[in-house]
């Protein structure tokens, strides 16, 4: 059975020259840091902070994307977010990539966030308030 999702967050970010590849279409890893700038704002619009020197945060565990469409220089990326119930320490999250005046969906993507522990590197439970909100 499929996870409910709830729509979280989202962004627009605008297409750099420099995302684009030989190709003349913005390169498949770059998919990956549309998805990330979403992930990052909608954690620390909640109040957490992403940051390496905090006690505990969210590591991404796993990632996915499946390419529909190229996206091309100029345009502007549309980043919806969504979130399903959460675990004891993790949260799945999904993606819909789309450009700003065209309903179709470019890219689509998930990926499992584990709250960590910095100094052990190991799992622990995800913050009530974060609980609370997915």
């Amino acid at each position: 059975m499929e996870q409910e999702r709830k729509l979280v967050h989202t962004t627009r970010i605008p297409v750099r020259w420099g995302d684009m590849d030989y190709y003349g279409h913005v390169n498949n890893t770059v998919y990956f840091r549309y998805c990330e700038q979403a992930r990052i704002e909608w954690i620390e619009q909640l109040g957490f902070r992403v940051d390496p020197n905090c006690d505990a945060g969210p590591v991404v565990i796993n990632a996915s994307c499946t390419f529909l469409l190229p996206v091309n220089y100029p345009a502007t990326v549309i980043v919806k977010m969504y979130a399903g119930e959460p675990g004891r320490s993790s949260a799945m999250t999904w993606y819909e990539l789309f450009v700003e005046g065209d309903e179709r969906v470019y890219a689509e993507g998930a990926s499992k966030v584990v709250w960590m522990d910095m100094g052990t590197n190991k799992s622990v439970p995800l913050p009530e308030g974060l609980r609370a909100i997915l």
